[in-house]
């Protein structure tokens, strides 16, 4: 017995051999656990404790995206009353080129979010309420709105641009013109549009001068913003669509001071 352990301990790697303090790894374990017995008790509660578990989950987890470019329509700032037109007149309906305009600009989002103002927004910049998302929201706007249904949730939305341009405007527009109006009042709203310069240019039929009124409108909340520098140059085009822009500005509005469209031309 000796000799075979000497044979047995010659045939080790010289690694072992020259550690003699290693020790071997531990055998494992077994877990021990008690034994889970499934009464008809426990099967009828399980599925309610899967459905607990998911729901407590996604409460926990729950957040809503936010988009500090996306800027609260100012339409959707203004007292909710209900304009209407006078009698006889008829909602003048938006063509393709404008909708596409307000489209572009406003970005479309399937699911809920939060805009610069943390008002919980959806779809093409519809407002669900002016506060954040909580989950309380319609379930509608929970689960999610196709693309179609923010295309006609933001034809609702327009309708008080179209009747504020209809009811303030003296003057023929022409498809592009009656557009580019429109999104500008949604996006700064009917009470700026009423005392703006631009109204005034417009209803003057001193279209030269329109342009230049349009671009006046490039901050928000104090600062300049990209996005409306941009929004107003796709407007000057639309508003000359198929008849040219004029190239001459008038020197006197070269210069003009910018306008926040939180604020409004009288209140700059």
């Amino acid at each position: 017995m000796r000799n075979k352990a000497i044979v047995k301990a010659a045939r080790q790697p010289a690694s072992d051999r020259d550690q003699p303090n290693r020790c071997s790894p531990a055998k494992p374990q077994p877990f021990a656990r008690p034994e889970l017995r499934r009464t008809p008790i426990a099967k009828a509660l399980l599925p309610f404790a899967l459905i607990s578990c998911l729901t407590a989950c996604t409460t926990l987890t729950q957040e809503w995206a936010e988009d500090e470019e996306k800027i609260t329509a100012g339409i959707f700032l203004e007292p909710d009353e209900r304009a209407v037109l006078p009698p006889g007149m008829e909602l003048r309906p938006i063509y393709d080129k404008g909708l596409d305009l307000t489209k572009f600009m406003e970005g479309f989002r399937s699911l809920p979010y939060h805009d610069v103002a943390y008002f919980c927004t959806i779809g093409y910049g519809h407002l669900i309420k002016q506060a954040r998302c909580n989950g309380t929201e319609p379930a509608e706007f929970r689960n999610g709105i196709s693309e179609p249904r923010g295309g006609e949730l933001l034809v609702s939305d327009m309708e008080r641009a179209q009747i504020a341009v209809l009811t303030k405007t003296k003057v023929p527009l022409t498809d592009g013109q009656y557009a580019a109006l429109c999104d500008f009042v949604y996006n700064v709203g009917t009470g700026n549009f009423a005392k703006s310069s631009l109204l005034s240019v417009v209803n003057k039929q001193q279209f030269d001068r329109v342009p230049a009124q349009f671009r006046r409108w490039s901050k928000a909340n104090g600062r300049v913003i990209k996005g409306l520098k941009i929004r107003n140059e796709k407007r000057i085009d639309l508003f000359f669509d198929g008849i040219g822009i004029p190239r001459a500005v008038p020197e006197a509005e070269a210069e003009l001071p910018e306008i926040d469209i939180r604020l409004g031309e009288t209140g700059r």
